[in-house]
C-alpha cells in the first residue's frame, strides 16, 4: 500500500520537533480520525501525530468498550501505512486513572525539546472546563489544535474565563466537517447497518472477522 504522504503534490512544510497529541479510546478507529489527524498534520506544519491509546477512558467508566488488545491491533493496521503517524505507549504502560494532563506531562518527559500540540474535537472542548485539572493541561501543552465537526458548539467567552489563557492558545483546523463517529460507527453494525467505507480496510476486516460489536 503506497504511503499517503506521496500522494501529496507538494512537499509538506513541519516544524522539527512540533509533535501532535491525539488521544482517544478508538473504539473502533475510523476514516474521520485518520483524515483529522491528517490534516492537523498538514495544517499545524507537525513533525508527526502521536496517537495516544487510553485503555481505560476515565469518562467512559461503567461504559462497555472493546478490550485493550482488540483496539490496539485495530489501531496499528489503520496506521500501518503512514509513516508520520506512531502510536505512543503513555497511557498503554501506565495504570488507570489516565488523564490527559497526565499524559501530557510524560510526553513532555520524554520529548523534553518538543513542541507539544493536543489535539481535540469541538465537542471536547466545549467539555475541557470539566477535565481534570484543565488549566495545568492548558500549561503542559504549547499549543491545542481544534478538530471541528458538524454542530459543535463553543462560547469561547465562557471557556476563557473557565481557563484563563486559553484563547491565545487554540488553533483551528480548517478540516473538512466529516459527522462520522466510533459511537455510530458501533450502533450501526449493531443494528446491521451499512459500515464499509467508514472504517479502514483491515479495520474493516478485522470488525467482520471477529464479529466485533454484534450482540446477536
Amino acid at each position: 500500500m503506497e504511503r499517503l504522504s506521496k500522494l501529496i503534490d507538494t512537499p509538506r512544510r513541519f516544524v522539527q520537533g512540533r509533535l501532535g497529541v491525539f488521544g482517544g479510546t478508538f473504539d473502533p478507529p475510523h476514516i474521520g480520525h485518520l483524515a483529522l489527524a491528517w490534516e492537523a498534520l498538514h495544517s499545524l506544519e507537525l513533525e508527526r501525530v502521536l496517537w495516544v491509546l487510553t485503555p481505560y477512558p476515565p469518562h467512559k467508566r461503567g461504559q462497555g468498550i472493546l478490550s485493550l488488545d482488540e483496539r490496539l491491533a485495530m489501531l496499528k493496521i489503520a496506521l500501518a501505512a503512514i509513516a508520520e503517524f506512531e502510536i505512543s505507549q503513555v497511557d498503554i504502560d501506565r495504570p488507570p486513572p489516565q488523564y490527559a494532563v497526565d499524559t501530557l506531562h510524560l510526553l513532555k518527559e520524554k520529548y523534553p525539546q518538543a513542541e507539544l500540540y493536543y489535539l481535540i474535537g469541538g465537542d471536547s472542548l466545549h467539555d475541557l472546563p470539566t477535565w481534570f485539572h484543565p488549566d495545568e493541561l492548558l500549561a503542559a501543552c504549547d499549543a491545542i489544535g481544534v478538530m471541528r465537526r458538524p454542530l459543535d458548539q463553543v462560547d469561547l467567552p465562557a471557556l476563557e474565563t473557565a481557563i484563563p489563557g486559553i484563547t491565545a492558545r487554540l488553533k483551528w483546523l480548517d478540516a473538512p466537517l466529516l459527522d462520522i463517529s466510533s459511537s455510530d460507527i458501533r450502533r450501526r453494525i449493531a443494528e446491521n447497518r451499512p459500515f464499509r467505507y467508514l472504517l479502514p480496510e483491515g479495520v474493516y476486516q478485522i470488525v467482520c472477522e471477529q464479529r466485533l460489536y454484534r450482540y446477536n
